[in-house]
């Protein structure tokens, strides 16, 4: 199961951290992310991090400002938001699968994952 929060309503040039707690898996073993969905358009990733030695793969349009995190101890994937804006409006969803590869193809491997329920991000102007 995958229970993500932290979304909310926030100001253009905000933050937000969005948080996914992970129960059931062996969370060492899986590759996270987080994807998004806008109003009216298709879902899309935004950014993810493998399994140790972690590294991060992110979509063009948030690098820079977003940034990726896990914690294994607390079974726990983060996304911290940085300098919002509202076309970073919508529902906001984290994903795990079991892989081992390179985060390159994190986006191909994540969209076959277990998916979360979303959480919603409102970025007003």
């Amino acid at each position: 199961q995958l229970q993500a929060s932290g979304g909310g309503l926030v100001q253009a040039g905000g933050s937000l951290r969005l948080s996914c707690v992970v129960s059931g898996y062996t969370f060492s073993r899986y590759a996270l992310g987080w994807f998004r969905q806008a109003p009216g358009k298709e879902r899309e990733f935004v950014a993810g991090i493998t399994r140790s030695p972690v590294s991060t793969s992110y979509a063009d349009s948030v690098k820079g400002r977003f940034t990726c995190s896990r914690d294994n101890a607390k079974n726990t994937v983060y996304l911290q938001m940085n300098s919002l804006q509202p076309e970073d409006t919508a529902l906001y969803y984290c994903v795990a699968e079991v892989y081992y590869g390179d985060s390159a193809y994190l986006p191909q491997v994540l969209r076959g994952g277990s998916w979360g329920q979303g959480t919603l991000v409102t970025v007003s102007s």
